[in-house]
C-alpha cells in the first residue's frame, strides 16, 4: 500500500539523513522488528540500549511510510474523549491510558536529550475547541473526567476565548501538557545511535512470509533471504501483518499542508496546539521557522489514486478554514500530501501478543497522524 503521497515537509527540510542497504544474507538475532518507521525505531533503540541483538527491516526507504507523513503533534488526548473512553474499557483503564500518553510527552522530552538532538521538539499548550454550541455540554463532562483525575486543564467560554486567542467559539478546553516534533528526523537519530550500540538495519528489504512458534521465529524476504530470531516485533502501523483480524481497523485518507515561512505569527498561534471537536476535524500548529503546519478534511480510505485524486480540492479546503479562523494571516502553501491512517473501535494503538502467533508481538500506533504516543494492549480484538 502507499502510505503517503504528495511532498511531505519532513524529508524535504531535513534532507538525506542516513543510507541504509537491502539485506543480501542470512541473518541471526535475537529481536527481528519489520518496519522502520518511528516506531520500530523507538522499540530498537531500547532493545539494543539493553544489549539485545537486533535487526530491523523496512520494505521502503527508512522512515519514508507513515512516519514522513505525520504532523507531529504530540497530545495525551485520544481521538476518544476519556468520558466515552470510559464506558468502553473501564475507568481504571482509560485513566491509566490518558496518563500513560501523557507521561510519554515528556518522555520524549528526555528521549531527545539523552539523544543529543532535540528533533525540534518543544512543549506546548492545546486548545481543544468546541466546533458549535452543541458540543459544549461533551466539553464540559471531558473537563470533569480530566480534572477529577489530576490531569491539568482549563475549560474556557465564549469570552475567554475571545480575549486570549481572538478566536469565537462557545467553549475550547486548554491543556497545558503537549508538545511537537519532527518525527522524521527522530527516527533517523533513533536508529543511528542504536546502530552504534549494534543494530543491523536494512531498508528496501520487503517481508513475504513469517513463521513463529514455540521454538522461536523466521522472517523470509522477497529475495528469500531468511532472518532467524528469537522474537518478532511487527512495527508496521497501518499495513495490518498476518495473526490480526482485519477487522480491527478503519483505514482512512487524511491531508496535510506546510506554509511557507509567514511574518509576525501571532503568539496565540505559535504557543498551542489547535484541534475541534468537529469529525473530521481540523487541526495545525508552527514550526520552528514559522510555518504554518495545517491537517484534517480526512474522509473514507477507498485506494491510493482516487485519495491522491481528491488532496488539491481537500488542499484548498484546509486554506479556506485557515482563513476563516485567521484571516490577518496571508497563507501560502508550500509543501502538500495525502497519508492513510487507522481507526481503532476505541481510538486506542495496539500493544503486545496473539495466542496464534507465538514469539511474536505487535506495536501497532493504529491512530491519526497528528500524534504517536498512545500505549495500549489490543488483546481484546486480536
Amino acid at each position: 500500500m502507499d502510505l503517503q503521497s504528495g511532498r511531505p515537509f519532513w524529508p524535504i527540510k531535513n534532507g538525506p539523513l542516513g543510507h541504509y542497504f537491502p539485506l543480501d544474507q542470512d541473518v541471526d538475532c535475537e529481536v527481528a522488528i519489520v518496519g522502520a518507521g518511528i516506531t520500530g525505531a523507538l522499540v530498537a533503540y531500547y532493545l539494543t540500549k539493553e544489549g539485545i541483538p537486533t535487526v530491523i527491516v523496512d520494505r521502503r526507504e527508512v522512515g519514508t511510510g507513515s512516519t514522513s507523513a505525520t504532523t507531529g503533534l504530540l497530545q495525551y488526548e485520544v481521538d476518544t474523549p476519556l468520558f466515552e473512553l470510559i464506558g468502553m474499557v473501564g475507568e481504571k483503564k482509560a485513566v491509566r491510558s490518558y496518563h500513560l500518553c501523557l507521561e510519554a510527552i515528556y518522555g520524549i522530552e528526555r528521549l531527545v536529550h539523552e539523544l543529543g538532538d532535540a528533533c525540534d521538539f518543544e512543549r506546548k499548550h492545546s486548545l481543544y475547541l468546541a466546533s458549535c454550541s452543541g458540543d459544549v455540554e461533551s466539553l464540559q463532562k471531558e473537563y470533569s473526567v480530566r480534572a477529577r483525575n489530576g490531569i491539568r486543564l482549563e475549560l474556557l467560554g465564549r469570552e475567554a476565548i475571545r480575549e486570549s486567542f481572538q478566536l469565537d467559539y462557545p467553549a475550547a478546553l486548554l491543556s497545558f501538557d503537549a508538545g511537537q516534533i519532527d518525527a522524521y528526523r527522530l527516527t533517523h537519530t533513533l536508529l543511528r545511535a542504536a546502530r552504534n550500540s549494534g543494530l543491523q538495519v536494512y531498508d528496501q528489504t520487503e517481508i513475504t512470509d513469517h513463521r513463529s512458534g514455540k521454538e522461536g521465529a523466521e522472517l523470509i524476504t522477497k529475495q528469500r533471504n531468511r532472518i532467524k530470531a528469537r522474537r518478532i516485533v511487527f512495527a508496521n502501523g497501518y499495513e495490518i501483518p498476518a495473526g490480526l483480524r482485519k477487522d480491527i481497523v478503519q483505514l482512512k485518507s487524511t491531508y496535510a499542508l506546510v506554509s511557507a515561512p509567514c511574518e509576525r505569527l501571532p503568539a496565540k498561534l505559535t504557543q498551542c496546539l489547535i484541534w475541534e471537536t468537529a469529525r473530521p476535524y481540523f487541526y495545525m500548529r508552527t514550526t520552528e521557522d514559522a510555518r504554518v503546519l495545517i491537517g484534517g478534511a480526512d474522509d473514507d480510505f477507498d485506494n491510493p489514486k482516487r485519495r491522491d485524486a481528491r488532496a488539491g480540492r481537500k488542499s484548498k479546503k484546509l486554506v479556506k478554514r485557515f482563513e476563516t479562523m485567521f484571516p490577518e494571516i496571508n497563507l501560502n502553501v508550500a509543501y502538500s500530501w495525502a497519508g492513510t491512517f487507522g481507526e481503532t473501535k476505541d481510538g486506542l494503538a495496539y500493544i503486545g501478543e496473539t495466542e496464534k502467533c507465538p514469539n511474536s508481538y505487535f506495536a501497532l500506533g493504529l491512530r491519526r497522524e497528528r500524534h504517536y504516543v498512545q500505549p495500549h494492549s489490543g488483546s481484546d480484538y486480536l
